[in-house]
């Protein structure tokens, strides 16, 4: 059983700065300072691209976790996917769309599914706990993308 986070956030920022702004691991790692996020392996800095991996390491709920995804797929500047290589999950796959909006602004759409490990005992975490805390971390990685874009225009 998997679990699915759909959010669409409107950013008044062209579609390619977009784009390059959610790929980019310096930014994510900042919108996750909380949890202590870095990057420990594979491409650790910069804009991550097509068939890249980056080992992530931080703390989650009380524990520290260790996770490698790579980009399975890149459009620019309307998409690119990236799922778990290794990690605690059983499996995840975040993809990422980016359409143009009047005026110069971009739609952001982040779609997360994931699974969690340990079948029925999984599945039960994920509805008392997981599901919301990667809600919880997906939208403020979208605060700090969309902060981010719209601060690069209003230079």
């Amino acid at each position: 059983m998997s679990v699915t986070i759909d959010l669409v956030t409107d950013i008044d920022a062209p579609i390619q700065l977009v784009y390059d702004l959610a790929r980019d691991l310096d930014l994510h790692a900042r919108s996750m300072a909380h949890t202590g996020e870095r990057a420990i392996g594979g491409r650790t800095s910069g804009r991550i691209g097509l068939g890249e991996i980056v080992t992530w390491r931080a703390r989650h709920l009380g524990i520290w976790w260790t996770l490698t995804s790579r980009i399975t797929v890149a459009e620019p500047p309307s998409r690119f996917v990236d799922e778990q290589a290794r990690g605690p999950f059983a499996w995840f796959r975040h993809e990422h769309r980016f359409e143009e909006r009047p005026g110069g602004a971009t739609r952001l759409i982040d779609r997360w599914r994931h699974a969690a490990p340990l079948g029925p005992l999984g599945w039960l975490a994920d509805r008392l706990v997981l599901g919301r805390h990667m809600e919880r971390l997906l939208i403020k990685r979208t605060v700090e993308l969309k902060a981010a874009a719209e601060l690069s225009v209003r230079r």
